[in-house]
């Protein structure tokens, strides 16, 4: 979904005189227009009550309070990105510093993404997992770590499942997919290139795809049947995956566990089994 301002900017250069100068203002004074009523900001522009509805409608808004509250949104997010920047590591930082900036990020993480989960989504993903022949796992980098997690905690409870460390396998593995199967394409941006492509072939042979990304309006969201999102508490470019890691590897975790959870007393019965005896070292 395009922001305000995104749509605004869109719009500018087809709008009216009057309209012009309602969105010119917008996008200057956001942080006061979102304190404004309707009356208020058409004395501001020079504008009628009306015609702010209009444009409203126009670029796809149900009226100005509808307009407001995803601005309001917008500004909260902002500030909210401009404080995720203060607490970037800078090179005078103290250790006890570093500490305390790296646990909060990754406890905001895990708390933000909390409430990004969509349980109806989430239990259709664990209804796929179950009904699935093999779960095929992707990621690169950071994201390629977080699916070796995945894969090896489902091996533990012996369901069929793969991950290749080389891309070049990754897409022979997705070429060998059948509708049956499941693919798992971990990709914090949504944008890496290579889980694109496998999502691509994917899609074309009609397996169900799940991402594990951090925005709906990625590539990769927008090819897979079911998002679990992360929260966007890192850039793009960032100094390395830290907080978003941890973020995927709880979805893993939780995907996980509901899954086991469906058929409980015969994973614990595999736990059970599988279960590697650790040697007794008695050390003096």
């Amino acid at each position: 979904m395009k922001s305000v301002v995104v749509k605004l900017q869109d719009y500018i250069d087809k709008s009216s005189e009057t309209e012009k100068g309602i969105i010119e203002y917008l996008l200057r004074n956001p942080e006061s227009v979102v304190e404004s009523n309707i009356y208020q900001l058409s004395e501001k522009t020079f504008s009628s009550p009306s015609t702010i509805i209009r444009l409203c409608k126009k670029i796809g808004f149900k009226g100005y309070k509808d307009l407001l509250h995803s601005l309001l949104y917008e500004l909260a997010i902002r500030k909210s990105a401009d404080e995720e920047r203060l607490k970037s590591i800078h090179k005078e930082d103290s250790l006890e510093k570093i500490i305390k900036k790296v646990t909060l990020k990754s406890v905001s993480s895990l708390e933000k993404t909390e409430k990004l989960i969509d349980i109806k989504e989430l239990e259709d993903c664990v209804e796929i997992l179950e009904k699935s022949r093999n779960i095929c796992l992707f990621g690169v980098g950071a994201s390629l770590l977080v699916a070796k997690d995945a894969y090896l905690k489902f091996l533990r409870i012996n369901k069929s499942c793969c991950i290749n460390d080389d891309f070049h396998a990754q897409l022979l593995q997705s070429i060998n997919m059948e509708k049956n199967d499941v693919a798992i394409i971990i990709s914090y941006s949504g944008f890496t290139e290579e889980m694109i492509k496998c999502a691509n072939i994917v899609k074309k042979i009609g397996a169900p795809i799940i991402a594990i990304t951090r925005s709906e309006e990625s590539p990769i969201a927008k090819i897979a049947d079911y998002k679990l999102l992360v929260a966007a508490t890192e850039h793009v470019f960032r100094e390395g995956a830290i907080s978003s890691r941890i973020a995927q590897l709880n979805i893993i975790d939780i995907l996980y566990i509901a899954f086991v959870n469906r058929n409980y007393d015969s994973n614990m019965k595999q736990f059970n089994k599988t279960h590697i005896q650790k040697p007794n070292l008695n050390l003096r």
